[in-house]
């Protein structure tokens, strides 16, 4: 397990302001940021097989890199194929315990068995096209009018320019976003392989899901007893579409989309499924993770003193981080146990348990 994480830290470029192996031109970028994940398998990142089972086939339609900012293109170009730091990781982990035997052979799970969870989004680029569209949107609100209760949120009607415009430029992070993940994966099966000294046959290592944690998609609704079409924002939260929905790959259209809840780095994660109580009472939605009840300051301040890899290691978990702030800012401690969050949702029937995955192995930025 030592090695693997050592190969798996050196082949995948993680911690703050990491740049990829790839090297990109502008034009590289914008045809990635228009094709996402689908971009990545044409350059030889993966196989099109993992491409039906990524949310949107890893690919929204309609992002335009011509509404992207110079800087954004310029953060992209040097980012793409990276973890970055923060609560970002790659995890070696087993599944230690199934609750739904049905849901998890449809999604290829079983006892004892090693999988792999990574957890990353758009990195700088995205950050930069949020932090641009800021301040478009707050110009927007006190030209349309809108009265906002709190000095954080900020919007726009969705059909005036100023929303249409971020709509496409956020499609282009999403793109980005799946493309990152598609990569990462693929250095993840090479590195594997180079360390094991197998075969992709050998190594059987295919995707299950891939889906969106920070993302607004246009989509339809059931809203007092009115089909209607609505932007759901899901930040802080994740897709839990239900059996049916037309939007789920084929494989899984009998039990619904699969949602995939991190804990934190020590305990646990999570494999879901959506239901049609979520359709009817979150707009498909449930949560996104375990949630902080420390802040990163507050992390770092009860850490002092202390050696958080030695804890982990003798816990049974290896663990490798660009540096031990990180790993301070990340202890189990400093989050709430994901078992009694996805506990919460698992009763209240927005999303169902199938699996618990254990941390044998951790990459941190």
């Amino acid at each position: 397990m030592k090695d693997l994480v050592e190969v798996l830290y050196r082949e995948i470029p993680a911690g703050v302001g990491s740049k990829g192996k790839l090297r990109l031109t502008k034009e590289d970028e914008k045809r990635l940021l228009r094709k996402g994940a689908r971009w990545a398998v044409e350059e030889g990142y993966g196989e099109p097989e993992d491409l039906e089972h990524t949310e949107s086939g890893g690919m929204i339609e309609g992002a335009d890199p011509s509404l992207i900012s110079d800087k954004a293109i310029e953060r992209g170009k040097a980012q793409q194929g990276t973890l970055g730091s923060g609560n970002h990781f790659l995890e070696i982990q087993y599944v230690q315990e199934i609750y739904d035997r049905e849901a998890a052979d449809a999604l290829g799970l079983f006892p004892d068995q090693v999988t792999i969870m990574i957890h990353t989004g758009s990195r700088g680029f995205g950050h930069q096209v949020c932090t641009d569209y800021l301040e478009v949107m707050e110009k927007a609100a006190r030209k349309y009018e809108i009265k906002l209760p709190d000095r954080e949120l900020a919007c726009a009607p969705f059909n005036s320019p100023e929303a249409q415009d971020y709509m496409a430029a956020m499609k282009a992070a999403a793109n980005y976003a799946w493309a990152n993940r598609q990569c990462i994966m693929h250095w993840t099966r090479e590195a594997i392989m180079k360390a094991l000294k197998i075969s992709p046959g050998q190594l059987g290592l295919s995707l299950v899901y891939d889906v969106a944690h920070n993302i607004a998609k246009v989509e339809e609704h059931t809203v007092n007893g009115k089909r209607m079409i609505l932007v759901v924002h899901r930040k802080g939260a994740t897709r839990a579409f239900p059996p049916g929905h037309p939007e789920l790959p084929e494989a899984y259209k009998n039990i619904g989309q699969p949602v995939l809840i991190p804990g934190d780095m020590g305990r646990a994660s999570f494999v879901l499924i959506g239901t049609e109580k979520a359709m009817a009472e979150t707009f498909g939605s449930t949560c996104h993770g375990a949630g902080r009840v420390l802040s990163r300051h507050q992390a770092i301040k009860r850490a002092k003193g202390r050696a958080i890899w030695r804890e982990m290691e003798d816990a049974g978990i290896m663990v490798k981080s660009t540096g031990k702030r990180t790993l301070a800012e990340e202890m189990s401690e400093a989050y709430k146990d994901i078992t009694n969050v996805v506990d919460v949702v698992h009763r209240a029937g927005i999303s169902k348990k199938v699996a618990k995955l254990r941390p044998m192995g951790v990459v941190k930025g």
